[in-house]
């Protein structure tokens, strides 16, 4: 038996998937900011055979920035309470999902961002309450490690996107704004959307079902105390990404660039060559062109009714 935390987000719902016979509890069966919750939980589950931990608080560039603190404060309760717990209850297998924003930020690094340098420096200022928070769980495990003995790995995907992605305009990642707005424009007459930035940024982008995949492959071939990078390591111009996405939704409207608004960092490709050497294959990974279609296509049949609008 197998427990996936935060089995409602966007890479929960790929879980549910590719492991359908998982436990996926429910913030009322386990609500990782209350202790004692999480306490009874892992106890009455203590006989699970892994539990791969994706439940966090998220969002873009700009909530990230507006509440720095909560997202720091809220995801370091998360993860102590689920750690502590596991801990105490003898878990063997913990698998915790991480995040690239936990590298340092440019001018502290060489690209491609290698797991080696995880710690040379402080995060881009833009989401430095979350990605510290993140940060703090690979020194966590760690430390069980050391103690305990407990085989505890965490993984890093990048900027992941997909079906059951969380559509909120202000508290979304970049690709699932992105498409609600393109959308939105068009079925208003193809009217213009803002995009923040110039569109000169690069990111890499994985499909939600190959990082469910990839950490599931780590779960049953990876033991180490570094974290590993599992995201596919492709840069792509945003401007590009959104040409992709307005030709799927059919738009052909105004784009208006806000130049003044905060964009990040210009680039933070990752090396995944340790994964790789691990023995994924990777051509594994979807490509961007076929997973924005899937995406597209599954937000025109469920819009409104998708999460951050209904």
């Amino acid at each position: 038996m197998i427990i996936v935390t935060g089995g409602s987000g966007l890479l929960g719902s790929s879980f549910k998937k590719i492991l359908p016979n998982a436990l996926y509890p429910t913030r009322s069966e386990l609500n990782l900011e209350d202790l004692k919750s999480t306490d009874d939980y892992i106890k009455k589950n203590k006989d699970c055979k892994a539990i791969i931990h994706l439940a966090a608080k998220v969002g873009g560039v700009n909530s990230n920035s507006k509440y720095v603190s909560d997202f720091y404060e809220i995801n370091s309760n998360i993860n102590n309470n689920l750690i502590q717990t596991c801990i105490k209850y003898k878990i063997n297998k913990l698998v915790c999902c991480l995040s690239t924003c936990i590298y340092p930020d440019e001018k502290y690094v060489t690209y491609p961002l290698s797991e080696q340098q995880l710690h040379n420096g402080p995060p881009h200022p833009s989401n430095f309450g979350y990605a510290y928070a993140k940060r703090m769980v690979d020194v966590q495990l760690r430390a069980a490690r050391e103690q305990y003995g407990l085989d505890y790995i965490s993984v890093v995907p990048n900027n992941m996107y997909g079906e059951n992605d969380n559509f909120d305009l202000l508290n979304s990642h970049v690709l699932p704004a992105l498409i609600r707005k393109v959308w939105e424009a068009k079925i208003h007459n193809n009217c213009s959307f803002d995009v923040w930035g110039d569109g000169e940024v690069y990111r890499e982008f994985t499909y939600s079902e190959d990082i469910a995949k990839a950490t599931l492959f780590c779960l049953e071939h990876y033991n180490s105390p570094e974290p590993i990078n599992i995201g596919d390591t492709e840069e792509y111009k945003l401007k590009n990404v959104i040409e992709i996405i307005c030709k799927h939704l059919e738009y052909d409207g105004n784009i208006n660039y806000e130049v003044n608004r905060p964009k990040g960092q210009i680039r933070k490709p990752t090396s995944n060559e340790k994964f790789i050497n691990l023995g994924w294959n990777k051509n594994n990974y979807i490509s961007l062109e076929k997973g924005l279609k899937n995406t597209c296509n599954w937000f025109m049949l469920n819009y409104p009714n998708v999460r951050g609008i209904k």
